[in-house]
Formats: structure tokens, C-alpha cells, sequence
């Protein structure tokens, strides 16, 4: 069997455990801007990447077109062949501390127009789809002094974690000191997955305390620096660049909203083991009217909720820091035995099994 069919068929995995692979991994709807800038920095040493496509149906010349979309599948396989053939283990660093607001076209120009920081990091989260996000992202309060940026693996995705924080985290830092200045530091960094060998590469990235093996992945800054007045400030501009945006977005899996907003919801509450009533109330909708728009989007709720948790469990057995009764906790099981059941029901195996399989 080629490299090429045997990457084909690990990537119809998605995740590292055996779940059946969401269909959402397949749909083109992704900007390849990830990918563009991995193949520029790969072409800056010599490289040529042009082989990273083979068997995708995608080419390196057309993921320069700015119309051009490509699916979770798709950029997954390119990332890792990438990966292979740079062997830097910081890439992910690399990359996105050289990235600037400028690579965030559209949405760099809303973020640098609007009134202060704090609206500028709302903006860039709630479109950071058109940048071709490949993690899930959310801006939340952590304390009474903190927020932060937070990340999730969008389809359980282990392997490629720590590249896609690294350039997530990276260029989110690199874009806060371009609007308000070299100044902001995190208070901290966390990460869900063990040290890696370079970890003092992240030390001298962010400049700020790391924590490995933690229950997020999140870069937490200063709740101050969010009313810290912006320069570039014109509300017509910000009106207009928000607009495109949102237009933008629709194309990118924006459309279907709705699960992405019960996503987020579950995710933040999870140890609660929210019902369907309480999501839709929080949504402030009613049960029937969230059962019918999910049934639009071609999906249940129970099958929303059973793939969050199945996604967080992966993530905390990676991180290596909670028993497995302590992650069936955190999930919302009050009984250890009962997680274990479900866990093997979403997964096909049990939740040891997973831990002990995992790199």
C-alpha cells in the first residue's frame, strides 16, 4: 500500500480513538490559510511541498485562491506530511509569531477598527472561522482578573494538537501586541498535552508561565487590557469590515450556527450534564424549536452531547493529570462505572485501553 493510501485511510480516523469519523470533517469549507502559511515557511528553506497534496483532489497552487476551501481531512493529511518533511518541532511557533493582523485580511481590518481590545478579541472570536481556524475557539472570563482565549480540538484531534496551539496561541499574541503594543504578556499559558522537548521554545514565546498536562488549552491575559482603547478606531470601517465577515462566514460552516453554539455550550458545562430544556433556555429557545433547528443541520442533541464529551475525555486522558474516575467527573458521570460504559460505547474501547494507545 502507497504512503499516500495508507494517510487516506489513518485520516478517515480523525482522532485517535475509534469513534465513527464525523461527516463534518469532509465538507470543503475550511480557508486554506493554515496551510498557505506552512508551505510559504517550508518554501523559505528550499522545500518544495508540492507532494504534500498527492491524492487530495487540492493542489498547492490552488490553495492561493482566496474562493478556494478545503475539508479538516484534507488540511489534517497536508499538516502531517508537512510535519514529516520540516522535522522543526517549534513549527507551530515559528509560524504563528510571524504572522501579523495583515494575514487575518477582512477580520484583521474589523479587529484594528475597533473601539478597544476587548471588542477586537470578540470579533476575531466569533469569525475565526474565515481565517480557516482549525480549532474550536472561545473568549471567556476565567476570574474576576482574567480572561482568556480558549481552544478545543475540533474533531478529537490528538496528533496534531500541540502544532495547532502553537500557531493558534502564537499569532494570537503576536496580533494583541500589534494593536495595543509589545507591552501585554499572559498571565499564563496552558496546554492540555504533556511537555514537549522544546518546551522552553513556549517560555520564550509567550515569556510568561506554561503549564503542560492542564485541563485547557487557553492563553490567559490581564482582564484590564480589554477596555485598552485601540488607535485605529473608525466605526463605519469597523460596520463595513464586519459585514463582509459575516458574509464570509456563511460560507464557512457559519450557516450552521446553531450547532456550533450548542457545542459551546455543552462544553463549558459539562461537569453540570446539561439537558436539552436548560440548553435551550440558555439559547433562549424552546425545546422544540432547538430539537427542530438541529434536526435541520441534520443532527440530534444527544449525538452533539455524546461527541463533546467523547472529544473531552480524549483530551484529559492525553493530558495524563486526572484518574479516569476524575474525567468521568469532569464529564458529568457520578459513577466511575457508568463512564466507563459510555466511554466504550463512543469510543469501542475502554477508556484505559484509549490512554495507554495515545503517543
Amino acid at each position: 500500500m502507497s504512503q499516500v493510501a495508507i494517510e487516506t485511510q489513518q485520516s478517515r480516523r480523525v482522532s485517535s480513538s475509534s469513534m465513527e469519523p464525523d461527516p463534518r470533517a469532509q465538507a470543503a469549507d475550511i480557508p486554506p490559510n493554515v496551510l498557505v502559511h506552512l508551505t510559504e515557511f517550508a518554501a523559505s528553506r528550499g522545500i518544495s511541498s508540492e507532494s504534500w497534496f498527492a491524492g487530495l483532489g487540492v493542489t498547492r497552487q490552488q490553495i492561493n485562491d482566496p474562493s478556494v476551501r478545503v475539508s479538516y481531512r484534507q488540511a489534517r493529511i497536508i499538516i502531517s506530511r508537512g510535519l514529516r518533511v520540516l522535522r522543526d518541532p517549534a513549527l507551530g511557533l515559528l509560524i504563528g509569531r510571524n504572522e501579523s493582523i495583515g494575514s487575518f485580511g477582512l477580520l484583521g481590518l474589523a479587529m484594528m477598527t475597533s473601539r478597544n481590545f476587548g471588542e477586537a478579541m470578540n470579533v476575531g472570536i466569533e469569525n475565526h472561522k474565515i481565517c480557516g481556524s482549525l480549532l474550536d475557539v472561545d473568549f471567556a472570563a476565567t476570574d474576576a482578573q482574567t480572561v482568556a482565549v480558549q481552544a478545543w480540538p475540533r474533531f478529537g484531534e490528538i496528533e496534531l494538537l500541540p502544532f495547532l496551539c502553537e500557531e493558534l496561541f502564537s499569532s494570537c499574541l503576536a496580533i494583541a501586541r500589534e494593536l495595543v503594543g509589545p507591552k501585554i504578556v499572559p498571565v499564563r499559558m496552558e496546554f492540555t498535552y504533556p511537555a514537549p522537548s522544546y518546551a522552553t521554545e513556549y517560555a520564550a514565546t509567550f515569556q510568561s508561565e506554561v503549564r503542560f498536562g492542564a485541563q485547557h488549552n487557553r492563553i490567559v491575559v490581564d482582564a484590564t487590557w480589554l477596555a485598552h482603547p485601540l488607535p485605529g478606531y473608525n466605526p463605519l470601517t469597523s460596520r463595513q469590515a464586519l459585514a463582509l465577515c459575516h458574509q464570509q462566514l456563511r460560507g464557512t460552516g457559519g450557516s450552521d450556527e446553531i450547532v456550533g453554539s450548542v457545542e459551546r455550550l455543552l462544553r463549558s458545562r459539562l461537569r453540570d450534564h446539561p439537558r436539552l430544556t436548560e440548553v435551550a433556555r440558555t439559547l433562549h429557545l424552546s425545546e422544540r424549536s432547538l430539537r427542530r433547528k438541529l434536526a435541520d443541520s441534520g443532527r440530534i442533541f444527544r449525538e452533539i452531547h455524546d461527541r463533546v464529551r467523547a472529544e473531552r475525555a480524549l483530551e484529559l486522558l492525553h493530558a495524563g493529570q486526572l484518574s479516569v474516575a476524575e474525567i468521568g467527573i469532569e464529564l458529568g458521570f457520578s459513577d466511575p462505572r457508568e463512564f466507563r460504559r459510555a466511554f466504550k460505547r463512543w469510543t469501542g474501547m475502554p477508556p484505559q485501553l484509549a490512554r495507554r494507545s495515545m503517543p
